[in-house]
């Protein structure tokens, strides 16, 4: 049964995807930045970097204009892990020497978050990060799913603060828990439940299917209040404010 309910939600996760309208375009991902702050999203299922529906996309987008000098922000599949921590390195690697120093890892500011399989894809490249001896300011999953040989529930020691947004119903639904690896290194900002059965998040251009056999997986990831609470977060690790970030929730 356990194998059917990952069959079926692979389908369902690919209908998902490829069953929404064309994306609209976006502007491009380059970045003048040279340093800085790195926010890296990854969208869920086998959704494109570029497919403006998906509010991680909306996300990236919004910071790279807000905050032009200060963040390099950049949406990847994923698929594409792998192709994200190569851009972190180069982006890292300051005096283009082709390797990191010892002040260029510890100077690093990176924040990574991800919905569905990105929630899982936050939590392995945390953990890549981690081997590099990279860390990471913060990690924030919504509806995080796990895919076959990750485990998004452990939040590796180098993560500064780590935040989980899930919904509990559904055939795809996410991760209802993170734990840190490390107490004394990683703060738990919190697993924050939403109930769409009580309170449904009406959701534009996602297929019949999606909003039959997903609706409550893609209504957490339409919902604003969900987004915004995640932009606070970015927002505080942008922008540290001691002692005020936790009355928000």
């Amino acid at each position: 049964m356990c194998f059917l309910r990952t069959v079926a939600a692979l389908f369902a996760l690919s209908v998902f995807a490829f069953g929404q309208h064309a994306p609209a375009p976006v502007t491009s991902d380059e970045n003048p930045v040279a340093s800085g702050t790195i926010v890296i999203g990854f969208v869920g299922g086998f959704v494109g970097h570029e497919d403006s529906a998906h509010t991680t996309v909306q996300l990236t987008e919004h910071l790279r204009k807000e905050y032009p000098t200060r963040v390099y922000a950049r949406t990847f599949e994923n698929h594409s892990r792998d192709k994200a921590l190569k851009e972190i390195l180069q982006r890292l690697d300051v005096d283009n020497d082709g390797t990191l120093s010892l002040d260029e890892k510890q100077n690093a500011r990176i924040i990574i978050l991800g919905h569905s399989w990105g929630g899982s894809e936050t939590v392995t490249l945390a953990r890549k990060l981690q081997k590099i001896g990279i860390p990471v300011l913060l990690t924030v999953q919504v509806d995080s799913v796990s895919k076959p040989g990750e485990n998004d529930a452990l939040i590796p020691a180098n993560v500064q603060r780590a935040a989980n947004f899930f919904q509990p119903d559904g055939l795809i639904h996410g991760n209802a828990e993170i734990r840190a690896a490390d107490p004394a290194r990683t703060r738990i900002l919190g697993n924050f439940r939403f109930d769409y059965k009580s309170n449904p998040v009406a959701c534009q251009g996602y297929s019949w299917f999606g909003r039959l056999f997903m609706k409550h997986h893609i209504e957490i990831e339409c919902d604003p209040k969900v987004w915004d609470q995640v932009e606070s977060l970015v927002d505080s690790s942008l922008f540290p404010q001691p002692h005020t970030l936790e009355a928000r929730f």
